[in-house]
């Protein structure tokens, strides 16, 4: 049976991934947060398997959005997983889709499961809401 005391640490695991690696782009620390046989469900087309996808994914965002940052608005936590709802801000200043930098200050919100296992993240499932960036964005979906 998970305790409170774990499924607190496995939501500060999390937390830790989102606000080091993704706000501050400390890709160094992805071997230490992700397991080995880590697996990146439902991952964006022509993204690695493992710690390089989420490398990749990272980067393709920091360099459009440099000032992106991550808020966990809500986060639940069951058994070895943790349910995140985030709000994503940044300033458009990349290309990201192939559409050049706009200059626009978006938002873009999603849920994340996380399966956390000897405290390190094993599997993750990400839900983004896209169509409502690329929208921000200008990209309409009768032009895609």
């Amino acid at each position: 049976m998970m305790t409170t005391h774990n499924t607190d640490r496995n939501k500060a695991i999390y937390q830790r991934y989102i606000q080091q690696v993704f706000n501050q782009g400390q890709l160094d620390l992805l071997d230490e947060i992700l397991s080995p046989s880590y697996v990146y469900h439902e991952a964006p087309p022509d993204i690695l398997p493992g710690a390089e996808g989420i490398r990749q994914v990272v980067s393709i965002f920091r360099a459009a959005f440099p000032d992106l940052e991550i808020t966990i608005d809500d986060q639940l936590a069951d058994g070895d997983k943790v349910c995140s709802r985030a709000t994503t801000r940044g300033t458009h200043q990349g290309e990201i889709f192939g559409i050049p930098a706009t200059g626009k200050a978006v938002t873009m919100t999603g849920l994340t499961v996380v399966r956390i296992v000897d405290g390190r993240i094993t599997e993750s499932w990400v839900k983004n809401d896209v169509m409502g960036l690329m929208n921000q964005l200008g990209v309409s979906s009768a032009s895609r």
